[in-house]
This record gives C-alpha cells, sequence and structure tokens, in this order.
C-alpha cells in the first residue's frame, strides 16, 4: 500500500467492499470489510484475545473503542450491551464508514463512529476496550494514552491487547509511571503471544479529613 496505512485518514487504496464471516458477542455474523483499514478479512488475533479476556461491558453509560478500524470490539459490546452508548473512535474515515454500515445492519443503534474530535469533552467512560495501533509510533500512541486514559470514569477500566514482541511489557511500565497516583496497571491475561492490559482509574483520594458531628 506505500504510505497508505490502516492509520491513514482518508486512505488512498480502492476501496474493494467485502463481506466477511465472523464471530462476535457469541454470534455467527456477516460484516462488511474493505480494504486500508487494519485486518479486512477477519478478526485479527489480537482483537480475538481481548474479547475473550475481558469481562461484559457495562450495561449502561458511555463505552470507548479506541482505534474502532472496522468494527469488532465496537460492534460486540453494542450487542452485550444495547443499551449503553458505544463511541468507536478512528482517524480512518473509512474505517468508520464501515462500522456505520455494519451498525446499522446488525439493527445497532447505540454506535457512534466518529473521530476523536468529535467526542464531547465532558463524557466519562465506563469502560475502554481497545486493540490499540502500535505502528504509529510511541510519540503517537503514548499521546493517544494520554488524551483517553484520564477520561475514564471513577472505578472503571480501560483493557488495551498489546503483542509482546511489539513492546507490551515496556508500554506497562510506562502507563504504571506515568498515570501513577490514582490509577493501577496490571497484566490482565496472556495468549497467541499477546498480553491483555488492565488500567483501574480508582476513586478520587480524599484530601480533606470529615470532622465527625
Amino acid at each position: 500500500m506505500g504510505s497508505d496505512h490502516y492509520f491513514s485518514a482518508s486512505p488512498a487504496s480502492a476501496e474493494n467492499l467485502r463481506t466477511v464471516r465472523v464471530r462476535l458477542a457469541g454470534r455467527e455474523l456477516e460484516v462488511t470489510t474493505a480494504a486500508g483499514v487494519f485486518s479486512p478479512d477477519r478478526v485479527d488475533a489480537g482483537t480475538a484475545v481481548l474479547l475473550a479476556n475481558t469481562p461484559p461491558p457495562p450495561p449502561g453509560g458511555d463505552i470507548l473503542d479506541l482505534g474502532c478500524g472496522w468494527g469488532p470490539i465496537a460492534l460486540s459490546v453494542a450487542l452485550d450491551a444495547p443499551h449503553a452508548r458505544v463511541w468507536a473512535v478512528d482517524v480512518n474515515e473509512r474505517a468508520l464508514d464501515l462500522v456505520r454500515k455494519n451498525a446499522t445492519a446488525l439493527g445497532l443503534d447505540n454506535v457512534n463512529a466518529v473521530t476523536p474530535d468529535d467526542v464531547p469533552d465532558d463524557i466519562a467512560f465506563r469502560t475502554i476496550r481497545s486493540n490499540p495501533p502500535i505502528r504509529v509510533g510511541k510519540h503517537e500512541l503514548h499521546g493517544m494514552l494520554q488524551r483517553w486514559i484520564p477520561r475514564l470514569d471513577e472505578r472503571s477500566d480501560a483493557w488495551l491487547v498489546v503483542q509482546r514482541n511489539l513492546g507490551s511489557d515496556s508500554l506497562q511500565r510506562w502507563m504504571a509511571a506515568s498515570f501513577g497516583h490514582g490509577y493501577s496497571v496490571h497484566r490482565a491475561a496472556t495468549g497467541r503471544g499477546y498480553r491483555v492490559l488492565k488500567v483501574r482509574r480508582h476513586g478520587t483520594p480524599m484530601t480533606e479529613p470529615i470532622e465527625l458531628p
């Protein structure tokens, strides 16, 4: 694809729409994918590991799929939590169009497929689920996580899947050092060469003593 990456905002390659059979949220489904997006022929191994090693999503509230691609995580969450509002976020406009097509085809009206800047600033997320685009480079990846992890609601979790050979352990150390007070980071699961990292945002610590009557 030359310089045309799945994290390009507007892929220049021909769209080449295709229909793919996948298993999401325990169901066999047909989805539409295309060239110029991540893993257009299947649910990739990392996403499969993430989906198999995360708890059911919260039944309501706002949920973020960061780097959604054609939508396997967002669609799974929306199917499992029909009363939640799912934000499928990506810079790739083609990917966002595919998420919209797939959500409509599956009868899901609780999915918002948008660019990062289109997410309202006042939303706090009950959970974040992400197979982040590691290949954008450390600087971009760290900036992405610094932007979105602090938007977790209190006592809520982010779940990230990262390939071991692409720096999952160093990313875990960086997150533990970067978010520090008020957060905890640990490896929740491993499988097929991937790590599932859990970031927990704890409640705001009490800074003023309570005066008892």
